[in-house]
């Protein structure tokens, strides 16, 4: 697995074959997402918007938009409104952005959707109010009123021009014709002259804010949202909990190729076994409560192994005979073996009952299993030799070199191994009622258990 790429089939099989687990962590994380929204009120957002009317380049609509936003603006609001804490705690809450228009829209969030619009309302208008005060402030005085003489001039002017014109007289001659017209070019000089230092005043027009209307009541929360959270919560959950699968797969030590547990066993491999893929049966040492929440929770069925598809019994049968006929062409002569398998592997438990069982007698199997942490084999009864029966995926190198060892201290020549696999079980009927399989007497009878020492 560490090799291989991951494919949607392989994440197929996570989650068909720990749905119970994922679901589980699905609803821990839908259950997480949900105190989260209780540690975490709900928020409403509203806006209010601020017409700048004039002229304003980019950069200017910034500065303004930082201005809304600013510790001044946002203390008188808490003033005004009156609310517990300092206007940095409700800055956190309040935020200023630049629209297209000239509009500053000013927005603010709060428990309740009373309390955002009355904030959001409250800082537009003493932004506005601040505004105001700073053009207000740096006005200079004396420059107004040179101005303001300025424009008085400029009509009198106009009305003198106004008093030359009638004085040329009708336009009767050419002289009074001409007379007239050069005093209106006059008079449109001056007006033009005037409007261009209007539009140089930098103040001007851009005193008169305007707050656009009250800001609309939210009528819902402010992302995210108690559902949000939950969804999230338990989204993350289940996402988590698939990456672990995978990441635990690709960083696993765990043999699967047939050669790499040929070498850790030091012997062939003499073929494979189909086992029809079911459920572990209960044995009596699992009814622990470990073993129970294992099995509530689906964890003792294994998903980084394949389930090849089914073959019919006849198939099966011709595999395992092939597997005897191989171990007897090894033997010099016909005698007794031991089908050594790893503790906890009931794949390969099942896989060593029907070699029992196909062998009929010959060679004589006896089941061992042999606990992979601290393995030992029983010493030679009548047995010369053994047979290691594994499944891939379940076991490293260092425990598969561990069985081979112990069989060696045994005294037993390991004749080879035998690598089990799970296959899909096709249900057999006959009278429309399904027709159970007998163990092998000679498999449960002779199945023992090495010692751990």
């Amino acid at each position: 697995m560490s090799e291989d790429p991951i494919r949607l089939v392989t994440i197929g099989r996570i989650i068909r074959r720990r749905r119970r687990l994922l679901t589980v962590l699905a609803v821990v994380g839908a259950l997480v997402g949900y105190g989260a929204s209780l540690v975490f009120p709900p928020r409403y957002t509203t806006s209010a918007s601020v017409l700048l009317p004039g002229a304003w380049e980019e950069r200017e609509l910034l500065t303004q938009a930082e201005i809304a936003t600013s510790s001044v603006v946002v203390d008188r609001a808490a003033v005004r409104l009156g609310w517990a804490g300092t206007g940095g705690e409700l800055r956190d809450r309040v935020s200023a952005e630049a629209t297209d228009g000239n509009i500053i829209r000013i927005s603010g969030t709060a428990d309740t959707p009373e309390r955002a619009q009355q904030l959001s309302d409250q800082v537009a208008r003493q932004f506005v109010a601040f505004a105001a005060r700073i053009v207000g402030d740096g006005a200079d005085p004396e420059a107004g009123e040179q101005q303001e003489a300025l424009r008085r001039l400029v009509v009198r002017t106009s009305g003198r021009i106004t008093e030359l014109a009638d004085a040329a007289g009708p336009g009767r001659t050419v002289e009074s014709v001409q007379a007239r017209t050069d005093l209106e070019k006059l008079r449109t000089t001056l007006q033009g002259a005037m409007k261009k230092l209007d539009e140089a005043d930098p103040a001007a027009g851009r005193a008169d804010m305007v707050v656009m209307g009250p800001a609309p009541r939210p009528d819902g929360e402010a992302p995210p949202t108690r559902i949000q959270l939950v969804v999230a919560g338990a989204l993350l959950f289940f996402l988590l909990a698939v990456v672990g699968h995978l990441t635990a797969a690709r960083t696993s030590r765990r043999l699967r190729s047939e050669p790499e547990i040929a070498a850790a066993l030091g012997s062939p491999l003499l073929g494979s076994v189909d086992v029809p893929g079911e459920r572990p049966a209960r044995r009596p040492e699992d009814r622990g409560p470990r073993d129970r929440i294992r099995r509530l929770l689906g964890v003792d069925v294994r998903w980084d192994v394949p389930t090849l598809p089914a073959g019919d019994e006849a198939g099966r049968q011709i595999r395992c005979r092939r597997v005897c006929a191989r171990v007897r062409d090894r033997l010099p002569a016909p005698r007794r073996l031991l089908a050594v398998v790893p503790e906890g592997d009931e794949t390969a438990r099942r896989a060593a009952a029907q070699l029992v069982a196909a062998a009929g007698g010959d060679p004589l199997l006896r089941v061992v299993r042999v606990s992979v942490s601290r393995p030992m084999v029983p010493d030679r009864d009548g047995e010369s030799g053994a047979l290691v029966v594994v499944s891939a995926g379940g076991w490293t190198a260092a425990e598969l070199a561990g069985i081979a060892e112990a069989c060696t201290d045994a005294g037993h020549d390991v004749v080879g191994g035998v690598l089990a696999g799970p296959v899909r079980a096709v249900a057999k009927r006959s009278g429309g009622r399904p027709r159970r399989a007998a163990a092998p007497a000679f498999a449960t009878a002779d199945d023992a258990t090495g010692g751990s020492g």
